[in-house]
């Protein structure tokens, strides 16, 4: 029997998304979970830049509206294999909610690896709107069994720990 016809469960996706969560493991071990999601909310950050160029130059247009961007959001995690949904739009905020991590069950017990999806979020709708907080009130990766996450569109005096504010920005990251 050749290796080629070995039942090994192995395939570029679970590839790429194994090494990440090692990357994040690894890195959360040797500088710690707050040092770990700064890391990887600066990649998500640059992620968030492109994804936003791809959308707009395939929709042919450069800005999108809130009920665009709920749509957009859903639809980029449905791509990586995410299950995310719309909950509720306003001017104000965007909820959606979630049952399945695209990194699926390597997911648990890395919250760092939400900071991505923290920071593309944020970084499309503050460079959309102007201004984004994202909350993730509640996450597969911490155990909840599902993910919440707000998407804020107005500043406010909410101090709530577990927020990311992101402000538009004229350059590029990327």
């Amino acid at each position: 029997m050749g290796m080629q016809e070995l039942d090994v469960p192995l395939d570029r996706d679970l590839f790429f998304r194994k090494m990440i969560r090692s990357f994040a493991a690894s890195l959360e071990a040797t500088v710690g979970a707050d040092e770990a999601a700064g890391y990887v909310a600066v990649v998500g950050s640059e992620i968030g830049e492109w994804i936003e160029a791809e959308y707009s130059k395939s929709a042919g247009r450069d800005s999108f509206d809130p009920q665009q961007i709920a749509e957009l959001l859903v639809d980029l995690k449905r791509r990586i294999g995410g299950a995310f949904h719309i909950i509720s739009i306003s001017d104000e905020q965007i909820l959606l909610g979630n049952s399945e991590c695209p990194f699926g069950q390597l997911a648990d017990g890395q919250p760092a690896l939400c900071q991505m999806t923290s920071n593309v979020f944020g970084r499309i709708a503050a460079n959309q709107l102007g201004y984004a907080r994202v909350v993730l009130q509640e996450t597969i990766a911490r155990g909840d069994g599902q993910c919440r996450i707000a998407i804020n569109l107005k500043a406010d005096d909410d101090d709530d720990d577990d927020s990311h504010e992101f402000f538009k920005i004229d350059q590029p990251l990327i």
